[in-house]
């Protein structure tokens, strides 16, 4: 039995969500980065609410503590890669900034649940 339901947490829901934006934004990229930042991208983006659910599985906070650390880290090397697809004019500003802000938003709240179980 998990000591944490990863479903109750805000943190995998809105992980879970963001998955299916980072899904819909990857669909727009050239054909030629499907296995590169197309890629990357989906993994980095399932990586963020599979290690909350793994870790939720640890029977100590501590444990537990070093999937969220994972996690977390995917969140900001997706950030990285949205730079990336900016740069390169993948997306638009308008998505860049909705996406952004999305995701150092859930960075943050993931730090925080990490915070809280130090």
């Amino acid at each position: 039995m998990a000591r944490h339901n990863f479903r109750k947490l805000e943190i995998w829901k809105d992980g879970i969500s963001f998955v299916s934006d980072n899904y819909k934004l990857t669909k727009t990229f050239p054909a030629d980065e499907r296995f590169n930042l197309m890629s990357q991208m989906n993994r980095c983006a399932v990586s963020i609410p599979s290690n909350i659910s793994e870790g939720s599985a640890k029977s100590s906070d501590k444990h537990f503590k070093i999937y969220l650390e994972t996690s977390l880290g995917s969140a900001y090397e997706w950030e990285t890669q949205l730079e990336i697809a900016n740069n390169e004019n993948y997306i638009s500003q308008e998505k860049y900034s909705e996406l952004i802000s999305k995701i150092q938003s859930l960075q943050k709240r993931i730090g925080k649940f990490i915070d809280r179980l130090s």
